[in-house]
């Protein structure tokens, strides 16, 4: 790949780059870049979680080094799977499965754990450099990474070493690049200016959208992008407007069936999302569109944006839509469901979160 091919594999359906000119410098010194994206391993993989999984598949494509977090402390700070870290590891080696059996190229990703971090008292002394460097308003602003609001610090105060913890994960593997999704911005944009403070290398922030739930999103004057977001993304906590990898076919089909998607409207639509980020992101991909003559015949889109004006323009019935992602989605997940139920460890685990035992 050149260059160019590579900047546009690596921004290839990403919200922002922070920034782009950093990133083209640094390819352009053909420097050999190092990436990581970290996760919380709290529950069950929804399809979401596929979008970043898609831009740490580009970025391996295009060379870049990376390595995936699995941070399992990060979890056990935030109270996730009832703060049992033996439960916590299990979950973080279930999403790892779930990213081999998606396509990545597992072998050219470094896996690390939080716990081979916390080891070491340099990376603890980093904490604190990071903590003497922060003012402890901007610490509370940037709990929204991990789902948290401000005040609720008052009531735990181990909440504030997350964000503190996070940026350390960044300085302390000497990254080039931290991926995440737009959830994650207060995080990457604070560890940039405490680079700057400790002389340290700012990282290039690549950004991925978070997927909208089911129930769709309808926007309301005066509330903040991040505070909207939270309420409307797709989260495994609100398992009836997710989709999980695991789930059966006819499961997924009965979900999209009773998705959000008015006809015309495109805006916030969580099928035309999910045709956007997880069908039309992978190379060579045509979505077929099955309908009777009388409505127009069977039609295939080789683009989204060939998809998204035909939908704009009511052209296309919602059912039709909805029937067709189901079918192209489930193409997607199959390699997935058949690993995981390979796999007995793992069954177990998706069986237990979701009755509900743990949280």
């Amino acid at each position: 790949m050149n260059i160019e091919e590579k900047l546009k594999l690596i921004s290839r359906n990403a919200t922002e780059i922070v920034t782009a000119e950093e990133l083209k410098k640094k390819l352009e010194e053909n420097q050999k870049l190092k990436g990581y994206i970290g996760f919380e391993p709290s529950g069950l993989f929804h399809i979401g979680w596929l979008i970043w999984a898609q831009k740490l598949k580009d970025l391996v494509d295009a060379g870049v080094d990376m390595s995936v977090l699995v941070a399992t402390w990060h979890a056990w700070i935030n109270d996730k799977l009832g703060g049992d870290l033996e439960k916590i590891k299990l979950a973080g080696n279930y999403a790892i499965e779930v990213l081999r059996a998606y396509g990545i190229d597992m072998d050219k990703v470094k896996i690390v754990y939080a716990e081979d971090l916390v080891k070491d008292s340099n990376y603890w002394a980093l904490v604190l450099r990071i903590a003497k460097n922060t003012s402890l308003a901007r610490m509370k602003r940037a709990l929204t990474i991990m789902g948290r609001k401000a005040e609720e610090a008052e009531l735990d105060t181990s909440k504030l070493i997350y964000p503190a913890m996070q940026v350390a994960d960044i300085i302390y593997q000497d990254l080039d690049i931290a991926l995440g999704g737009t959830d994650q911005r207060k995080a990457h944009m604070l560890a940039r200016d405490v680079a700057e403070k400790l002389g340290k290398k700012k990282v290039i922030a690549i950004h991925t959208p978070l997927l909208i739930g089911l129930q769709g999103g309808q926007r309301m004057e005066g509330v903040e992008e991040d505070e909207y977001m939270a309420n409307v993304k797709m989260s495994k906590s609100k398992p009836e407007t997710a989709i999980f990898v695991h789930d059966k076919p006819e499961v997924i089909e009965a979900k999209l069936k009773s998705a959000y998607c008015p006809k015309g409207v495109v805006v916030d639509n969580p099928v035309l999302q999910i045709a956007k980020y997880l069908i039309f992101s992978r190379d060579g991909v045509t979505l077929k569109v099955e309908r009777d003559i009388k409505f127009g015949g069977d039609i295939e889109f080789k683009s989204y944006e060939e998809l998204e004006r035909v939908y704009s323009e009511g052209k296309l019935h919602p059912l039709d839509l909805k029937l067709s992602v189901a079918r192209k989605l489930n193409e997607i997940l199959e390699p997935i469901r058949k690993r995981l139920e390979s796999k007995p460890e793992f069954t177990l685990l998706v069986e237990e979160l979701e009755k509900g035992i743990t949280r």
